[in-house]
């Protein structure tokens, strides 16, 4: 049995409980460690103290850490610091493993050959069978497809350490993960696919989510800059509709100046399309999704603000990283 150690950011939320738990009853071979790196600003530890009396006798081989508000990135290089195993497993604190896990993992790190560095776990995404889903829901699905995120990944410890761990100026749960296989897998490794499976329920999220989410073109940008404008194809990871977002957003932007400047037919001209655009864009949500009241009415109302907040972040995002070095340069005292 190859050793290996379990570490999983958190900031204390609802679902840890059930993680730990799904954990502690997985059927196989144990962690030698359990890695808790609580990452809200403000530590108390009443929060924590029902999600680990879930975790029965694995209790005493859990070590809680402070993250320091810093994001998931951090937070699993603090929780990697403090792993002694051959392998480190990756969790997030809204999953839940599945009833062999223990025992799939087990097989997975069992089978990996001299030169894989990661093995990646199957993700299940619980959708409604009596409706379609949402966008939110479909967006979480997403993950199923996704390659190397750290809802279920599973590392060589020293390879880890030897590129430097997660590029902690990723401070979102994005790319984070994209960035780090991709410097493994440069550095002559191979990542594959495992057995084992995990459940990640999709969690509630209020109707302004996705507008919210458009932060994450900054982290595009910085993934740009360190792999190259082809990083989309490396990572294996969708386009996306930025290119579509800043032609909406210029022609919006371009409306208002022409309208303001007395050009009042190019005015409308460009306002014209941006509606166009604008509705588009809503349709190719709305479309999929289950269309109640408050579906169609969160979906039109994000679609006029995605664009623009993702033009915004995006254009910020290149300007803040463009001299940005390599993370191993960064991490380097």
């Amino acid at each position: 049995m190859t050793p290996y150690a379990v570490v999983i950011p958190t900031l204390a939320s609802d679902t840890l409980a059930d993680c730990l738990a799904a954990l502690a009853a997985a059927t196989g071979p144990r962690p030698e460690e359990i890695v808790l790196v609580d990452d809200r600003t403000e530590r108390e530890p009443g929060p924590l103290q029902h999600p680990l009396s879930v975790l029965g006798d694995l209790r005493e081989r859990t070590t809680v850490l402070g993250g320091g508000g810093r994001g998931p990135a951090a937070a699993r290089n603090t929780g990697l610091r403090a792993v002694h195993t051959p392998w480190t497993v990756f969790l997030d604190d809204d999953v839940q493993v599945g009833a062999r896990w223990c025992e799939q993992l087990a097989e997975d790190l069992a089978e990996a050959s001299h030169d894989t560095a990661g093995i990646q776990g199957v993700l299940a995404v619980p959708l409604p069978g009596e409706r379609r889903p949402t966008d939110w829901e479909r967006g979480t699905a997403g993950l199923v497809r996704a390659h190397w995120v750290t809802a279920d990944m599973a590392y060589r410890t020293e390879v880890l350490k030897q590129v430097g761990g997660f590029d902690e100026r990723f401070q979102r749960a994005f790319r984070e993960d994209a960035d780090l296989a991709l410097r493994v897998l440069d550095s002559g490794w191979r990542i594959r696919q495992g057995r084992r499976t995990t459940r990640h329920p999709v969690r509630s999220a209020s109707r302004w989510a996705s507008v919210r989410q458009q932060r994450g073109n900054a982290d595009d940008a910085l993934m740009r800059h360190l792999h190259g404008p082809d990083w989309w194809h490396k990572a294996v990871a969708p386009r996306g509709r930025i290119r579509t977002h800043a032609a909406i957003t210029t022609a919006g932007v371009a409306a208002c100046a022409l309208a303001a400047t007395g050009h009042g037919r190019a005015a409308t001209a460009c306002a014209l399309g941006w509606a166009a655009g604008t509705a588009e864009f809503a349709r190719a949500r709305i479309a999929p999704g289950p269309r109640t009241r408050h579906e169609v009415a969160t979906m039109v109302a994000t679609s006029v603000l995605i664009p623009p907040t993702a033009t915004w972040h995006r254009l910020a995002g290149a300007w803040r990283h463009r001299h940005t070095p390599a993370w191993q340069e960064e991490a380097t005292p």
